[in-house]
């Protein structure tokens, strides 16, 4: 194991036991729950915007799921705030496992990725471009 990998790992274990931006906003935009069943993870954003309507102003998560997938929220609970909704939009799954330092195992992407999943489907939930359902990783 490298130091630069161990030094991640201990990264996610950090926002694992430490999330950051847990819990739940009072009036949020729009909030939007997913969840992975090929591990269990289950996740939930609430998302605030500023007056503009596409700029981040807040963002939490609430769930329960793997190391991978709440370390994951928490950090991208992080890098909202500012980001634009197209931002978001933008991201894709490199972007997460950079995120989480690079080294996720085939098995673990869908963990990684779920919580950008839900927050792009929120978006899209939002401005009117797909039905409300739950977000499934199945890819």
């Amino acid at each position: 194991m490298s130091m630069g990998s161990d030094m991640y790992r201990q990264q996610i274990l950090d926002h694992y036991k430490n999330p950051r931006n847990y819990g739940e906003l009072d009036s949020p935009t729009f909030s939007h729950r997913g969840y992975n069943p090929s591990c269990g993870d289950e996740i939930e954003f609430d998302v605030e915007l500023a007056a503009d309507g596409e700029t981040i102003e807040a963002a939490t998560f609430h769930g329960e799921g793997c190391a991978i997938s709440q370390a994951a929220a928490s950090m991208l609970g992080e890098r909202l705030p500012g980001m634009t909704l197209a931002d978001v939009e933008a991201m894709d799954r490199d972007d997460m496992t950079e995120m989480l330092g690079g080294d996720i195992s085939p098995m673990r992407i869908k963990c990684a990725v779920l919580a950008e999943k839900v927050v792009q489907d929120g978006i899209e939930i939002y401005r009117g471009e797909r039905d409300p359902e739950t977000t499934e990783i199945s890819e």
